[in-house]
């Protein structure tokens, strides 16, 4: 078992995820997941708590990422634009292998209560570091939870919708541009509502 290898943090999150979706999240054990990620139980608990944190790997990155494309948007910037400018930071952490879990990821989350309230949770976080570097900008609290909210939302679909869709050429829209379309999808229906 190879102990140091580098890269153990996200073999055990594809592990965990790959087993999820096989035998289901009440059936996997930690054991398992160190062994088809090729690690010890130690290492496993070196990178995470227990098995139900696998599912929230990186939601202190994206939240950092988030808040600093708010922060980073130019003072004259709307609220939503402040927003979008935190999608396209948060984009930069999306990559292939965020792609190709994906639909197992949300296989595993849809079976399991317990992962569901876990989402959730990771949900109310990405939504909290966005409605604090929205204050932090001077927004209104309800203003900047509304903004938060359409941003979570729009994270959430532009997210499907980029790891629903791999045409493998260059006209693939990037992450960023998924959910920055996502935003603005949800801005125009939001000024529907009246």
């Amino acid at each position: 078992m190879a102990r140091w290898e580098p890269g153990a943090r996200e073999r055990l999150v594809v592990a965990a995820v790959d087993l999820f979706a096989e035998q289901g999240y009440d059936a996997t054990t930690v054991a398992q997941i160190a062994e088809r990620a090729g690690v010890t139980k130690s290492t496993f608990f070196r990178h995470f708590p227990d098995k139900r944190e696998l599912l929230v790997a990186g939601q202190e990155t994206l939240s950092r990422l988030l808040a600093e494309g708010i922060a980073d948007a130019p003072a004259e910037a709307s609220p939503l634009e402040a927003v979008a400018n935190g999608l396209r930071r948060a984009a930069t952490a999306m990559g292939p292998m965020n792609r190709e879990i994906a639909p197992r990821l949300r296989a595993a989350v849809a079976a399991s209560t317990e992962l569901q309230e876990r989402d959730a949770l990771k949900s109310v976080g990405l939504a909290a570091a966005m409605t604090a570097a929205l204050t932090a900008r001077g927004l209104p609290e309800a203003t900047a939870a509304l903004a938060s909210e359409l941003g979570l939302l729009a994270f959430k679909r532009g997210f499907a919708e980029w790891s629903e869709t791999d045409r493998g050429d260059e006209a693939d829209p990037t992450p960023a541009e998924h959910l920055v379309a996502a935003l603005e999808e949800l801005r125009v229906a939001s000024a529907s509502l009246g």
